[in-house]
């Protein structure tokens, strides 16, 4: 790919994703295939004003490693230093870039309950410091292609991450004309889908699809749809997903009844879930069944009392880029983005109106849903219908067909 257009790429990671504040200081979490990339990141930090910028290199071969050769006590450890680094991120804030790019497959085969019951207890010590984060910094997720993860995207082609690179960059909008401009239009489309949204008083979707989903999930009274950038506490605008298509908000937790099906397979932590269905009452999953990777599904479901809840309801249109590309990404930044989904666990706090008048505990308990767990499922096709359901018990069109039933 030309070193250009890459260039524009990290521009728009550092200017439009983390917005980057003069004297702010930056952490880079990327994997070792990308160093040529990561030193452009951090030009374009240092450019838009950063004080120092810090990269945390990751590789997934030797998590895999740790994974099947360590104890469970070993991978359940948070040791001190850890701590205090999380306590000194607390105080001082950095912007966070996260650059993903491991292989899909990469964890496939390791003892999944092992590596998910010391992920369990490193998640309860560190939880607490994240809390303390929470709508207080910037943060963005964006991809740059691993060579395994290109070859299961495209594992025909005689040069797949450069394939993979296009991909990345034209769902990105990086790909023509001016990236950052392209972005802020594109911020400026999906807040007027959220201003419509936010004014028809919704009580409650419904979705049904041809392949058995019939849900209905209820929404907060105080709730909003939110989509593109959003601000931190301090009021710096930022977009936490690099692409991102969904308007999205935090249901009510405990109002959930119903059957909803996968559409597309969820990549969690290397290894693949295909072909699931999910079953809600009261709110909660009571039964889980999936073709593949049954067991990391339940495990998820396990991991705490709000992770067998929902999170997020987000809304993506088939007419979406990354939809008509017809590219199955076997990442959820980007499958996400092509297709309706919700998420198993963690809320939105900052999808309440008014939620920064509130405390955390004071948000949790209108119904905003906590877990030390986020995780995406897609659950949209070409002919998905969901219908928005007001107090008064009037019905309204919101998609039809896989769209938006309302064109702005």
């Amino acid at each position: 790919m030309k070193k250009t257009v890459l260039k524009n790429y990290a521009k728009l990671l550092a200017r439009v994703g983390l917005n980057v504040q003069k004297g702010q200081e930056v952490i880079i979490s990327a994997e070792l295939d990308q160093p040529d990339f990561v030193l452009l990141c951090a030009e374009e930090c240092y450019r838009a004003g950063a004080s120092k910028v810090r990269v945390e290199w990751t590789h997934q071969p030797l998590a895999r490693l740790g994974a099947e050769c360590k104890s469970e006590e070993v991978l359940s450890e948070v040791p001190a230093w850890q701590e205090e680094k999380l306590r000194c991120e607390v105080h001082r804030l950095p912007a966070r870039l996260y650059l993903e790019s491991e292989d899909p497959d990469g964890l496939q085969g390791i003892d999944a309950e092992k590596y998910a019951r010391a992920l369990q207890a490193r998640q309860k010590v560190i939880k607490p410091y994240r809390d303390k984060m929470e709508n207080k910094y910037q943060w963005c997720i964006a991809a740059v292609p691993g060579a395994r993860w290109a070859k299961k995207v495209f594992p025909s082609a005689p040069a797949p991450e450069e394939k993979l690179w296009t991909a990345i960059l034209r769902a990105s909008r990086a790909l023509e004309g001016n990236p950052v401009a392209n972005w802020q239009e594109h911020d400026r489309q999906l807040e007027a889908r959220c201003a419509w949204l936010n004014g028809l008083g919704l009580s409650s979707l419904e979705y049904s699809s041809s392949n058995g989903t019939r849900l209905r999930v209820g929404l907060l009274r105080q709730g909003l749809f939110a989509g593109g950038g959003e601000r931190t506490l301090s009021g710096v605008y930022f977009n936490a997903n690099i692409p991102s298509e969904e308007v999205f908000t935090s249901p009510a937790r405990g109002e959930a009844e119903g059957v909803v099906y996968s559409t597309k397979p969820l990549s969690y932590r290397g290894r693949l879930i295909r072909n699931f269905s999910l079953r809600f009452e009261n709110g909660r999953a009571v039964e889980a069944h999936a073709a593949a990777g049954e067991s990391v599904l339940r495990r998820i479901l396990s991991m705490d009392e709000g992770a067998a809840y929902l999170g997020e309801c987000a809304l993506v249109p088939c007419d979406s880029p990354i939809h008509k590309a017809k590219v199955l990404f076997y990442n959820t930044l980007f499958d996400e983005n092509a297709s309706c989904h919700l998420a198993l666990g963690a809320g939105f706090t900052n999808c309440i109106r008014g939620y920064e008048n509130y405390s955390e505990e004071q948000l949790h308990a209108m119904g905003v849903n906590d877990s030390m767990v986020h995780v995406d499922f897609m659950i949209g096709n070409e002919d998905t219908d969901i219908d928005g359901v007001t107090d008064t018990g009037a019905r309204i069109p919101i998609f039809r067909a896989g769209n938006w039933a309302e064109r702005l």
